[in-house]
């Protein structure tokens, strides 16, 4: 999934997902199902978009005690998503559980889905992680430390700024993944986002994925946007 662009399909309903997809037609792409998306849907939205022909990362980041993690896991695998991931927060048997649960889970004969953890929202800043969770150390190193316990937990990647994608493959191999919400054009606007960068800023990092929301889902023409997305974290120059 090297170099892949995510679209964050966040819509209320499968009717508004069914409507920002229409124009692209046949393209097939790579979406991330999020929270507010499934629990409104249920799987039945990952089928029809598997059914389809896209690749889908299931964003759920699950947080529990490692058996429910495993159980979990059991049952998205089953819909043969792309990716999924959990919060590195909840340490290394939960994730170890998490694997655990999507090879279980997978059908013989497939890939388990990628599994990635996320280390510090790109929402978050250093006062809130200092102040609110109580880690006294920076957020590069709390990062870098997640990265670490998902590495060795045998997880393939972690959910990060693209700030700090250069510095986890030097830490963990370039074959780690790194997933990188909070992308934005010079021109965009940050919204709720702290830890944000260019596409082509993530690029030059080695980022493995960048996902990308608003400025695609919420643009009056969105192939244009998408394929203006795609220039700039592909380097062409149109």
């Amino acid at each position: 999934m090297d170099n892949s662009l995510i679209i964050a399909l966040d819509f209320a309903n499968k009717s508004e997902a069914e409507r920002f997809l229409a124009p692209f037609e046949e393209r097939r792409l790579f979406l991330k199902v999020g929270m507010e998306l499934f629990y409104k849907e249920g799987p039945a939205i990952v089928h029809l978009l598997k059914e389809k022909g896209h690749q889908i990362f299931l964003d759920l980041k699950l947080h529990d005690i490692p058996n429910t993690v495993r159980s979990a896991m059991k049952g998205l695998a089953r819909m043969e998503c792309d990716l999924v991931n959990v919060h590195a927060a909840g340490g290394r048997e939960m994730m170890q559980s998490a694997l655990e649960g999507l090879e279980a889970g997978t059908a013989t004969g497939r890939e388990r889905p990628n599994c990635i953890a996320v280390t510090q929202l790109t929402s978050t800043s250093q006062e809130q992680m200092n102040c609110e969770q109580l880690i006294p150390v920076t957020l590069d190193e709390s990062v870098l430390h997640y990265a670490s316990l998902a590495k060795n937990a045998g997880l393939d990647g972690v959910v990060c700024s693209a700030r700090e994608s250069e510095s986890i493959h030097s830490q963990a191999g370039s074959s780690f993944l790194t997933v990188c919400p909070g992308i934005r054009m010079e021109s965009d606007q940050v919204g709720d986002q702290k830890r944000v960068a260019t596409p082509e800023f993530a690029r030059r990092s080695g980022v493995s994925a960048i996902v990308v929301g608003r400025s695609i889902t919420r643009s009056a023409d969105p192939v244009r946007s998408y394929e203006q997305w795609m220039n700039a974290w592909r380097g062409v120059h149109k």
